[in-house]
């Protein structure tokens, strides 16, 4: 049995395709936070300091290996000048587009961080956060990628047109969106982020064709992720990434959150010594979940990835729905705990 590690230690050792005391778990709750302080969501966001707070308690119950600093993905819209829509019950979406026609782009500029009010309290709710991980525990902060980004922007079907019918639009609101996504980046780092999720659904094959990715999200990838002043993670947002596996080991991030749809080992063996992954427990299928059920979820999970380090267990999407109950979050994290452990148990379950 190796002695105990802090959060941070377990996290760098097993994204050096190590194996550490046990496997981290990341349980990537942010609208459980207003749960634990018995607050509407939207009330919830309004302040960084119920952030800080919920996180700390989410953190102390369930005792995994992160606090997320995420607060919602349309917050960049409303520093882009859009609006957001909140639910009771699920996470906050954004409003109706900020572009209707392509002449417009020509006219935008990339919004500045430190002039945007909400992006302000997410920077405090990152500062917050790191000064509670004393350094024991990451604190993870969340950029949108350029390429992903135009879905809340445009529209999602006018954004596929787009790259079509005026491809020299797209290109610029590309770039644009580039400048933003790194000063983005690297205001939560500097804030005290300890590495940024990259999050670029549009990048998965399950959207976007292998080759149509290879010609534009890839290499909008690579260009920002070397101007991010820290370490990196591309969550594919419950989307596939096998077809894409050796692109995405080349943008150079440092890990991959996976999905449910494609199987663990097989997605493993992929990346295996190149890029860590992070998943895939069904966060669906999570809502559902007896505690039995949540066992075998995660020991099956960790049988298939967690050997020779370089897996974190989560789930599959970033972001765990506001129906998973905390009885079903604790199970997780008890079963995490007791076949997370190495040396792992066989395979039998011995």
């Amino acid at each position: 049995m190796k002695p105990a590690a802090t959060s941070i230690e377990r996290v760098l050792t097993t994204l050096g395709h190590r194996e550490p005391d046990r496997v981290p778990l990341f349980l990537l709750l942010s609208l459980h936070g207003a749960r634990e302080l018995g607050l509407p969501i939207r009330e919830y966001f309004r302040s960084p300091r119920h952030v800080v707070e919920g996180q700390a308690r989410l953190q102390a119950r369930y005792g995994h290996d992160c606090y997320n600093a995420f607060f919602y993905a349309a917050i960049e819209m409303e520093a882009w000048g859009g609006e957001t829509r909140f639910f009771e019950d699920g996470p906050p979406n954004a409003g109706e587009p900020i572009v209707s026609r392509a002449g417009q782009i020509a006219g935008l500029s990339p919004p500045r961080v430190a002039e945007c009010a909400r992006l302000r309290q997410v920077l405090e709710a990152v500062a917050g956060l790191r000064e509670k991980a004393a350094g024991e525990v990451p604190v993870i902060g969340v950029v949108v990628s350029p390429y992903s980004l135009p879905v809340m922007q445009l529209g999602f079907e006018r954004y596929l047109d787009w790259q079509i019918e005026t491809p020299e639009a797209i290109e610029r609101l590309w770039r644009i969106n580039q400048e933003f996504c790194v000063e983005w980046a690297n205001a939560q780092l500097q804030a005290g982020a300890t590495a940024i999720c990259y999050f670029d659904p549009l990048a998965s094959p399950t959207i976007t064709p292998p080759e149509v990715y290879r010609a534009t999200g890839w290499r909008i990838a690579q260009r920002t992720l070397a101007r991010i002043a820290g370490p990196t993670a591309t969550h594919l947002a419950s989307g596939r990434s096998l077809a894409i596996a050796n692109l995405l080991a080349q943008t150079g991030t440092a890990a991959i959150g996976v999905s449910a749809l494609e199987d663990l080992a097989e997605v493993k063996r992929a990346f295996a010594g190149r890029v860590g992954v992070i998943g895939n427990l069904n966060g669906i299928e999570m809502a559902r979940w007896t505690p039995a059920e949540a066992e075998t979820a995660v020991r099956d999970a960790i049988a298939r990835a967690a050997p020779g380090g370089g897996f974190i267990l989560a789930d599959n999407h970033g972001e765990i729905p506001w129906q998973v109950s905390g009885d079903t979050l604790m199970a997780i994290s008890e079963a995490a705990r007791k076949w997370g452990e190495y040396p792992l148990p066989g395979r039998d379950g011995t």
